[in-house]
């Protein structure tokens, strides 16, 4: 188990498996939007997770302590607990004059997310054959 957890979780995987992790939970979001491109007032959904990522990465802020679960984490995110986050956009532009769903907008979103996602992807297939080009010595 410790060598398990030496060997991918001291890499960037598991960055990478959170990315992915923000990846698909956009791709729901953007479908979601699409769906409701003609429904009257509907407030589209947004996902946030490269600027927290960042945030969490900035070593020039400060970590916050807390003494209790129920106060306020202050400072730096701890990047082990760092997830992506959906919310409703709050945007009050009327692309389509019916809700806030831009479907040319969420069409390139969709374009760009695939393209992350597959970037994920192949950089864990190619991080862990580097871990196990390494194991058996054919680095």
């Amino acid at each position: 188990m410790f060598l398990k957890e030496a060997l991918f979780s001291r890499t960037s995987i598991p960055l990478v498996s959170k990315s992915l992790d923000a990846c698909v939970l956009r791709g729901k979001a953007i479908a979601n939007n699409l769906a409701n491109v003609m429904t009257p007032g509907y407030q589209r959904i947004e996902v946030a997770f490269e600027d927290r990522l960042k945030k969490a990465l900035d070593e020039k802020q400060l970590a916050g302590a807390t003494d209790h679960a129920d106060h306020i984490k202050l400072g730096r995110l701890d990047v082990d607990k760092l997830q992506p986050v959906a919310y409703r956009s709050q945007d009050p532009t009327l692309p389509g004059e019916i809700n806030n769903v831009d479907v040319d907008a969420e069409a390139a979103k969709l374009a760009e997310n695939q393209l992350l996602y597959m970037f994920g992807i192949k950089f864990i297939q190619e991080r862990k054959g580097d871990i196990a080009s390494a194991i058996s010595g054919h680095a």
